[in-house]
């Protein structure tokens, strides 16, 4: 099983706003592969996860996994490939309180009418997550680490060649962690890939290769770097990775945000001796919004380290 993903971007609105989590993604991954989506909370983890699954339609790009083209399905074709070909393991694992870890392994299965194997298919899951001696304990009666190999365990149910897993070491301390990440490392094996949501950095070294989602570092050749800009000229966009912070010698610069249904929302009108777009580059977050000139204007880009030792006080 290969899972490629091409061009994708995902756009919805988030309080009136347009957001975009994912844009123009591309990578592939091979079978046997433990793959990551590392990165911050709110970089497009979870969303993709939920692209990959077939839960959520992206704006554009495709997804196939095998011979598949997941972005093209529709209605009983969509819910097959969610039964027989992706697993999920949830953050929170998800567990049905009232039942057994048996009988939250055996569900998928009797759901799906194979009732017949479902007891016997179940008991085997959880020996090989080694859970053997805790097949009647409901989920209130194990420990967290337990609880996230159940939920592993209920995923393997139709032994799907896909496995995505969200967060699984969130709600893991240290002793528990272990036993979770070496069964991750084993389930990526041929024939099956397993794709996992963190920004836990202890599962980096078991990973065959790694997806940075969310901004990242942008190289800059020299600091401070003056910028000149024509009336309208857009300085960034919202969700672009931040790298500079600008200070505005002359002219004005438009703060801007792109609502929804296209329009925009200004936020604010800065000129001189002003300044903008810190706190991007200082969290490591996108743009929260757009930059653009209002008449010409000429700005200061600073990194990070050098807008700290700027005199604030004479701006």
């Amino acid at each position: 099983m290969r899972v490629g993903v091409s061009d994708l971007t995902v756009e919805y609105s988030s309080g009136g706003y347009l957001v975009r989590p994912i844009d123009s993604l591309d990578f592939e991954v091979e079978t046997g592969q433990l793959v990551l989506l590392l990165g911050p909370s709110g970089c497009g983890k979870t969303t993709l996860l939920s692209c990959l699954a077939g839960i959520l339609s992206p704006t554009s790009g495709t997804i196939v996994a095998g011979e598949t083209e997941v972005t093209a399905l529709r209605g009983k074709q969509l819910s097959e490939y969610r039964r027989s070909t992706v697993g999920i393991v949830f953050q929170a694992f998800n567990l049905i309180p009232s039942l057994s870890a048996l009988e939250n392994v055996a569900a998928p299965l009797r759901v799906s009418g194979r009732t017949s194997v479902a007891h016997a298919r179940a008991h085997e899951l959880l020996e090989r997550v080694g859970l053997t001696e805790r097949v009647r304990h409901r989920p209130g009666q194990l420990s967290g680490g337990q609880q996230q190999r159940v939920a592993i365990a209920r995923a393997l149910a139709h032994d799907p060649p896909v496995i995505l897993a969200d967060e699984p070491t969130a709600h893991l301390d240290y002793v528990q962690v272990e036993s979770v990440l070496q069964l991750i490392r084993e389930l990526a094996a041929p024939g099956r890939v397993v794709i996992v949501a963190t920004h836990d950095d202890r599962l980096t070294p078991l990973a065959d290769h790694i997806v940075e989602l969310g901004a990242r570092p942008v190289m800059v050749e020299t600091s401070p770097r003056r910028v000149e800009l024509e009336p309208g000229q857009i300085l960034f966009r919202q969700g672009d990775d931040s790298d500079l912070v600008y200070v505005v010698e002359a002219g004005e610069i438009e703060i801007f945000r792109v609502r929804a249904d296209g329009s925009e929302e200004l936020v604010n009108r800065i000129g001189p001796p002003g300044y903008f777009g810190e706190l991007g580059p200082l969290l490591g977050t996108p743009r929260s919004a757009s930059a653009r000139a209002w008449n010409f204007t000429v700005l200061t880009g600073y990194s990070t380290a050098d807008f700290q030792r700027l005199d604030k006080t004479a701006l």
